[in-house]
C-alpha cells in the first residue's frame, strides 16, 4: 500500500464475494503475457510499446474472438452493435 500512496494510485477492487468482475481483465492480461511477454525481454522502451501496440491493435481487438461477445471480436461486435443503432 506504501508504492500505491507514494504514487498516488488506487487499488482496484472487484464487489466482495463477486470473483466474476475482473474476469475479462485477467483474461486479456493472461493471453498479453503468453503472448508478448513470456520470455521476451525488450531492448527498448520503443520496441516494448510497439510489440504492446500490435497485440493489441492487430490481433486482440479486431481477430481474436471472445467468448463474452458472443464469439466475434471485439471490433467485429462493435460494428454489429452500431449498425443495428443506424437502423432502427
Amino acid at each position: 500500500m506504501a508504492f500505491m500512496r507514494d504514487n498516488n494510485l488506487e487499488p482496484s477492487m472487484s464487489r466482495r464475494g463477486n470473483c466474476h468482475d475482473n474476469a475479462v481483465a485477467e483474461s486479456f492480461f493472461a493471453t498479453f503475457k503468453k503472448r508478448v511477454t513470456q520470455r521476451k525481454i525488450y531492448t527498448t522502451r520503443e520496441e516494448a510499446k510497439g510489440a504492446i501496440f500490435n497485440f493489441i491493435e492487430m490481433f486482440y481487438n479486431p481477430i481474436k474472438r471472445h467468448s463474452h461477445t458472443g464469439g466475434v471480436s471485439p471490433v467485429k461486435f462493435e460494428q454489429d452493435y452500431f449498425s443495428r443503432l443506424e437502423s432502427v
